[in-house]
């Protein structure tokens, strides 16, 4: 049996395996228009090689067998001429693809399309050194749109050597690790709050601990304080191939978290041990005088066996 969900953010629709919880298709909204009778239910993830299939283009005109990209990280890029952000990105996009090439690594990207029409795509794609999904081709667009269950752009999506997501925050790793010290960009267990992460604290209950502190030096014995727990629980949903339940932020004394504490209305105390979870509008609080391992052990695991009780934010 496969569930629906409508979702917070609006309008959204995934469909779950209601025997395991797996989501089985997060962009259900292009399932229902792309395939209306229902003819390849159940809409379950496929291979990206399969997905991609077929011939890509090169800014020269000339095209490559989508086989081409066998065996090296691929970044599935969802960009649009039209959107200035997208812009932004492609410029950043720009220097690290030369510069993790020039390292001697296996990169290629995949411009996947959402321009209004195919001059402002050959105009826009014209600046881009990598390959593109043939714009008239929209049907593999909406089908790898589908795939990864993309909601808005830029998006950038970064999979392995055998085309497995490494993460979904590409445009986050290129815009903080511009000299690409981490490609490939493996998911961090613990980060840092900062302006250009934040987002991610909306895409699911996030860990947040508020700490005295203003330089990036004086967060690492938060930072290290929580980062087992955030490994063990990283590690044990990566063995099951599902996303982790919660994200791990440090969060110091700068305007960001000075923002994020009047948004969620949270006392001004350092250290504060909360779990956000902005899509439900909720908030948790761990009240203990000693913020230890242990204590944010039983935190994080009595906030996943729904046993703390939120308060609204």
């Amino acid at each position: 049996m496969q569930l629906c969900l409508l979702l917070s953010t609006v309008p959204s629709l995934v469909f779950v395996d209601a025997a395991t919880g797996r989501v089985v298709c997060r962009n259900g909204l292009l399932v229902v228009q792309d395939d209306p009778e229902g003819l390849e239910f159940p809409w379950g993830p496929k291979p990206f090689a399969e997905v991609v299939a077929g011939p890509l283009l090169k800014n020269t005109g000339q095209t490559v067998d989508s086989s081409s990209l066998d065996g090296t990280y691929v970044g599935v890029y969802f960009s649009a001429h039209w959107c200035p952000p997208c812009r932004t990105l492609t410029r950043a996009l720009l220097q690290s693809y030369h510069r993790v090439r020039e390292a001697g690594q296996q990169l290629e990207i995949v411009f996947v399309s959402a321009d209004r029409s195919e001059d402002s795509f050959k105009q826009y794609f014209s600046e881009m050194p990598w390959l593109a999904v043939p714009y008239s081709d929209q049907a593999r667009r909406s089908r790898l749109n589908r795939l990864y269950g993309i909601h808005g752009i830029p998006t950038l999506i970064l999979l392995d050597t055998e085309g497995q997501v490494i993460t979904r925050q590409g445009r986050i790793e290129v815009l903080n690790d511009p000299a690409c010290k981490r490609f490939p960009w493996h998911p961090q267990p613990v980060m840092k709050l900062s302006e250009t992460n934040a987002a991610q604290l909306h895409e699911g209950p996030c860990l947040v601990l508020f700490v005295d502190a203003e330089e990036e030096c004086e967060l690492q014995p938060a930072q290290q304080l929580i980062q087992p727990i955030a490994e063990e629980l990283l590690a044990i949903h990566k063995a099951k191939e599902e996303d982790t339940p919660l994200l791990f932020f440090v969060a110091g004394e700068d305007d960001m978290s000075d923002s994020l504490r009047d948004y969620t209305n949270l006392p001004e105390a350092a250290p504060l041990l909360t779990i956000l979870d902005m899509s439900a509008r909720a908030k948790y609080m761990c009240d203990v005088d000693e913020i230890t391992p242990t204590v944010v052990k039983q935190f994080v695991s009595d906030f996943l066996e729904e046993k703390l009780k939120p308060e609204p934010i």
